[in-house]
């Protein structure tokens, strides 16, 4: 070979090399694998028991953090929740989340609510001198439970089925009554208004689980958190990061709106203080929908969980309602079948939860 010709296509060569280092220079730096979460990244935990087989199993997953109802009525006390802290932590968990009850008096707006609104306070105090960073409540004036039923996906995979049509004649019943959607704001007002000052002072941020289902109205009674219009209203009448949201991007497609849109409105505001992570197939918004296997439905996974990295969220993202497996079914014989929503699944269900949201997690870490 001439040097003629070497030196042309060392030329070629060169040319070529450069036309392509623009994409190259453009193109995020590889992340280093594999990709954890991290101090700014979501963390992905799970619910249910902390005895030592239930953490293990958790473990067992890669799930670092739990979540659960608290087993103590209120007022909470510090040894008590630093207790449960530090059983978790022997095993290598770290206890995120506890769900606060007890307090229907201020959800009703009853005489007795103030009583009540005092123990959630003392609650709270006891939390952030134990070091739970975050307690979730509901606030339902009823929660439209009835209208689910068992549908059946792939395969025979369980779906939980939900549809107004069911459960729109229901009467209200004894214990709740009927409470117009006016009177639910003033008492979720006057709750925050006493409660919010108290979490922030304390470190401990409030989640409310939104209305699910998103029922337009439930046993004659209006649901504050049944619309993303809702979600916002809410976290305006107290302005604080204590006050947030359990951001459900399920919920959120059960209502008809975009769950990415949704999730980019709270989490720039930093309002998210827990997050469900799950999928629905939507036949009418709040009235007839399915929930499906986290892989299928409509909402766009990937998109949401790009969404909270990109904004930074480091709170926990739960994979909850996962579906019934035919394994969960047979393992589950023993005990007098499966528990929870129809067609809800069990362990086998679960960890398929986790690792199709780790995989999300990992690619959104690695990408924006």
């Amino acid at each position: 070979m001439g040097q003629h010709e070497l030196s042309r296509r060392q030329a070629l060569g060169a040319a070529a090399a450069a036309a392509f280092m623009p994409s190259l220079a453009g193109a995020a730096a590889p992340a280093r694998w594999p990709v954890t979460e991290g101090a700014n990244t979501p963390k992905i935990c799970l619910g249910g028991g902390r005895d030592e087989t239930s953490m293990r199993r958790v473990k067992q997953l890669g799930v670092d953090y739990l979540i659960g109802n608290a087993p103590w009525p209120i007022a909470w006390q510090e040894p008590a929740i630093r207790a449960e802290l530090e059983r978790c932590k022997a095993a290598g968990i770290t206890l995120d989340n506890l769900m606060i009850t007890g307090f229907n008096n201020a959800v009703y707006g009853r005489p007795g609510r103030d009583e009540e609104i005092d123990r959630v306070n003392q609650s709270i105090r006891a939390a952030g001198k134990a070091g739970l960073p975050v307690i979730e409540y509901n606030f339902y004036a009823h929660r439209a439970t009835e209208g689910y039923f068992e549908e059946t996906g792939r395969a025979g995979l369980g779906h939980t089925g939900f549809d107004y049509e069911k459960i729109k004649d229901l009467p209200p019943l004894p214990g709740e009554g009927a409470h117009s959607l006016e009177e639910m704001w003033k008492n979720i007002t006057y709750f925050l208004k006493a409660v919010i000052p108290v979490a922030q002072q304390a470190g401990v941020r409030l989640a409310l689980h939104p209305n699910d289902p998103p029922a337009p109205i439930s046993r004659g009674s209006g649901q504050i958190m049944g619309s993303v219009a809702g979600w916002k209203k809410l976290i305006e009448i107290v302005n604080s990061p204590a006050n947030g949201i359990t951001f459900d991007c399920g919920v959120t497609r059960e209502m008809g709106e975009d769950p990415v849109e949704v999730c980019r409105y709270f989490a720039s505001r930093d309002r998210i203080n827990h997050m469900h992570f799950r999928n629905v197939r939507v036949a009418k918004p709040y009235e007839r929908y399915t929930e499906v296997s986290i892989d299928e439905g409509q909402v766009d996974m990937f998109a949401v969980m790009k969404e909270l990295v990109r904004h930074k969220y480091s709170h926990t993202i739960y994979p909850e309602h996962s579906r019934a497996l035919d394994y969960d079914r047979e393992v589950a014989k023993a005990t007098g079948g499966l528990r929870g929503y129809p067609g809800g699944g069990g362990y086998a269900g679960t960890t398929f939860c986790v690792a199709y949201t780790r995989a999300m997690l990992q690619a959104a870490i690695a990408s924006v």
